[in-house]
């Protein structure tokens, strides 16, 4: 019994390791959303700022901006509930695993116990082998249990290092005329969603003086 506890106790260490990695994952994404949650917000208010002073190339290149950020903020999202639920399964089913494996022990102690007040010296030695025999069973178990587990884990990393890969690739090179109509087109969705009316195709631009967080309309 000695044996096996020392022995679930080891793998209970490298399992713990695996939720703390887990674990790391998700408060990274936790902190990634809070961040570009937080920049979307600044860049509304600044193409708000810029579209009402007139630096309408200004305004659409934040709108762009917004537009990939968004997109981003989404994937970050999803990774971060995946993650989530990754790790509240992996916790239950340790918490399950020790509480199987303490059960297991009980009954070999109570047995034991009843081996030692009923049986004589030589008929309790043989009933120590046959326990014996089931802490070695019981071992086998708990390392399929961590086969099992660490199974999960690799298919979790997995989809977290496909889903990182995919982002990756979405980060293209855009030529200088497509990235400007991309760019203008970003600006009118966002003021048609804000109710404001875009400036006519005739209207000549002001000049491109930034308004920032940090200065006024009227400035």
């Amino acid at each position: 019994m000695e044996a096996a506890r020392d022995e679930f106790r080891e793998k209970m260490i490298q399992y713990n390791s695996a939720l703390a990695r887990i674990a790391g994952i998700a408060e990274r994404l936790k902190s990634q959303v809070k961040n570009k949650t937080q920049r979307a917000q600044e860049l509304e208010r600044r193409i708000l700022a810029n579209h009402h002073a007139g630096n309408l190339e200004l305004a659409g290149s934040l709108a762009r901006e917004l537009q990939e950020l968004k997109a981003d903020l989404t994937v970050d999202t999803q990774e971060l509930s995946e993650t989530e639920e990754a790790y509240q399964g992996n916790l239950r089913q340790a918490k399950l695993a020790q509480k199987d494996f303490e059960d297991k022990l009980r009954r070999l102690e109570k047995q034991l116990s009843q081996v030692k007040i009923k049986e004589a010296q030589a008929e309790a030695a043989s009933a120590l082998s046959s326990a014996a025999f089931k802490v070695g069973d019981l071992g086998d178990t708990m390392k399929t249990v961590e086969q099992i587990l660490a199974k999960r884990y690799e298919v979790s990393a997995g989809k977290a290092r496909v889903a990182k890969d995919l982002v990756d690739m979405e980060k293209i090179q855009e030529r200088e005329g497509e990235r400007k109509a991309l760019e203008q087109t970003a600006l009118a969705e966002f003021l048609a969603a804000q109710g404001i009316q875009a400036a006519g195709a005739t209207e000549a631009p002001a000049a491109a003086k930034e308004i920032g967080p940090a200065q006024s309309e009227g400035t």
